[in-house]
């Protein structure tokens, strides 16, 4: 006898399946490929927790709950990890049961303790950016140092800093054109007059056309994200400078922005948050630093300074 082709109910698919139509609206949706891959890698790790061959329709808060206690138990990472695990799951879990696959349930975050970022302080910044001899020194290094002012100066990511091209430096109207960012928004940040002067003197020795990027290996090709960090990495330890992270100079450029009385709504702008939400985790993150000069813009201070109280 012959079968009709029925449509398959919603309530018969698995973990897996949704998953994979999950995956194809992302494609669609043109998300990049890091993108993907962190949805995929955050997916397998909850798959190790639950089968991905169980029924979509079955997953409830229980369930999340679960894959908490085993990113925390089994997997030992800290709340901050757990809540990234957990932002990208929440996307996942949310298409489901806006496609109908499962029910609908809340799912929040974890606690979290927000420490204070660590950041170059005055001392390593001045050792770090004191030029070296070009008559002297290598390539490699003088890049290294010129990458630097190039990420205090701007606060940018390494990924966007390596994907900058030397058209995309304007200096008639000192401007920097940012092609890659995180949200995938392509935006112009200003170019300081101090910073102008060294990437000047830079391409003259880099040379390499307009399409070139302006950071690159020692050949003139575009620089690798992983051999620019060692080569930060080799720069810095040399400088006796032992903090080695590329990411520093972003917050240590937020936290310079804001202590020098910086807009917080330019900050957002020139960083590239998506919201000010981001930006405003620099004003919680310096810790005792906002204490500096505190008198100086302290309204009931200066009142003080400038007039003497009346007695009673």
């Amino acid at each position: 006898m012959r079968q009709r082709i029925s449509m398959k109910k919603t309530t018969e698919m698995t973990l897996k399946e949704a998953y994979e139509l999950f995956e194809r609206k992302g494609r669609v949706r043109n998300l990049s490929e890091n993108t993907l891959n962190t949805y995929k890698y955050h997916f397998d790790a909850l798959c190790r927790c639950i089968d991905e061959n169980r029924m979509v329709h079955t997953i409830t808060q229980n369930e999340v709950d679960e894959f908490i206690l085993y990113l925390k138990n089994e997997c030992k990472v800290k709340s901050v990890t757990i809540n990234s695990y957990l932002r990208t799951i929440r996307v996942f879990l949310y298409f489901c049961t806006d496609s109908g696959y499962m029910p609908a349930f809340r799912i929040g975050m974890v606690k979290e303790e927000k420490k204070i970022k660590e950041t170059y302080t005055t001392e390593e910044l001045e050792r770090l950016l004191e030029k070296p001899d070009i008559s002297k020194c290598r390539f490699s290094e003088y890049r290294a140092w010129v990458f630097e002012n190039f990420l205090v100066a701007t606060g940018m990511r390494i990924s966007s800093a390596l994907n900058v091209k030397i058209k995309d430096l304007d200096f008639t109207e000192y401007t920097i054109f940012i092609r890659k960012t995180k949200n995938r928004k392509q935006q112009v940040i200003p170019l300081s007059y101090t910073l102008a002067e060294i990437l000047r003197e830079y391409l003259e020795i880099r040379e390499g056309d307009e399409d070139s990027y302006a950071f690159c290996n020692d050949f003139g090709e575009k620089g690798n994200r992983r051999t620019y960090q060692q080569l930060i990495q080799r720069y810095n330890l040399s400088r006796n400078v032992n903090k080695t992270s590329c990411h520093l100079f972003r917050h240590t450029f937020a936290k310079n922005w804001i202590l020098a009385g910086g807009d917080i709504f330019r900050l957002q702008k020139i960083l590239g948050h998506y919201d000010l939400e981001m930006t405003k985790e620099y004003l919680a993150m310096f810790g005792q630093d906002l204490q500096m000069d505190f008198e100086k813009f302290n309204p009931l201070d200066r009142l003080k300074k400038n007039k003497s109280i009346i007695r009673m």
